[in-house]
């Protein structure tokens, strides 16, 4: 008795990465044009996942290039532009033999990805450590020297310690740790995107946090960005006390 396109359709949704030669083979055969088209789907989940190996071999090319030292560390900043809360920073320590797909850029992946790539980040990860730096501090010493505060705190959290730094186009001032500044490094390197993921969670977990406390200016969805809904509660209300008053002084 033939079986039904659903049943095989229900095979391919619960077959492994690893089992999807075994399916194709098994039904290929079938010139039903539903069975047909699944077999084409098995097919494009390994042209795929084939991808994703040579994009992320690609993506080592500086752990790869570095390889001669113990820890090589990526940094990654979050929330450089917004007009509440705190910039953040991630510092990861990836181990040598990093098998985690599916690493980039955080803006480039969706929130659900983030998150699946947050957890297994902080289960394989060598080290990671965050640095936060308030708005008051913002306020105090400008963006870009509160992103280098950050930055330090995070490695400062790191054990062990490192003994190369990557990261994302900047060179912190005041570490004595050797830096490879890289453009576009979290769309380049394997540690970086792993810091960029982790400080780009952690960040948005913590807007969400301030969304229940200041309900009226939408944190959870704009993440402290200057959204509409945004920039219309600071007209109504006035700032809160995760506001960055020199970003807001001349919208209010």
């Amino acid at each position: 008795m033939q079986q039904k396109i659903n049943e095989i359709k229900n095979h391919l949704q619960a077959a492994e990465l690893n089992e999807l030669p075994d399916f194709i083979r098994m039904y290929e055969s079938d010139e039903r044009t539903g069975v047909q088209n699944l077999i084409e789907k098995a097919k494009k989940r390994i042209t795929e996942y084939e991808k994703e190996i040579a994009r992320t071999k690609e993506m080592k090319r500086y752990e790869e290039e570095y390889s001669s030292f113990a820890y090589i560390c990526g940094i990654d900043e979050v929330g450089r532009g917004p007009l509440a809360g705190p910039v953040v920073a991630g510092a990861v320590i990836l181990p040598k033999d990093c098998d985690i797909l599916y690493l980039n850029d955080s803006k480039q992946l969706s929130e659900k990805k983030r998150e699946e790539l947050y957890d297994i980040i902080m289960g394989k990860a060598v080290s990671v450590g965050l640095g936060y730096v308030s708005p008051e501090r913002i306020d105090e010493i400008n963006i870009l020297q509160a992103t280098y505060e950050a930055m330090r705190e995070a490695i400062s959290k790191l054990s062990p310690q490192p003994d190369l730094l990557l990261n994302d186009a900047v060179t912190i001032p005041k570490i004595a740790i050797r830096q490879v500044p890289i453009i576009k490094g979290d769309a380049k390197s394997i540690s970086i995107a792993a810091a960029s993921i982790v400080a780009k969670v952690t960040r948005d977990r913590l807007m969400v946090d301030y969304d229940s406390v200041f309900p009226e200016y939408g944190f959870a969805s704009n993440k402290g960005y200057g959204a509409a809904v945004h920039l219309e509660a600071l007209k109504k209300y006035g700032p809160t006390p995760i506001h960055r008053k020199s970003f807001i002084k001349n919208l209010i």
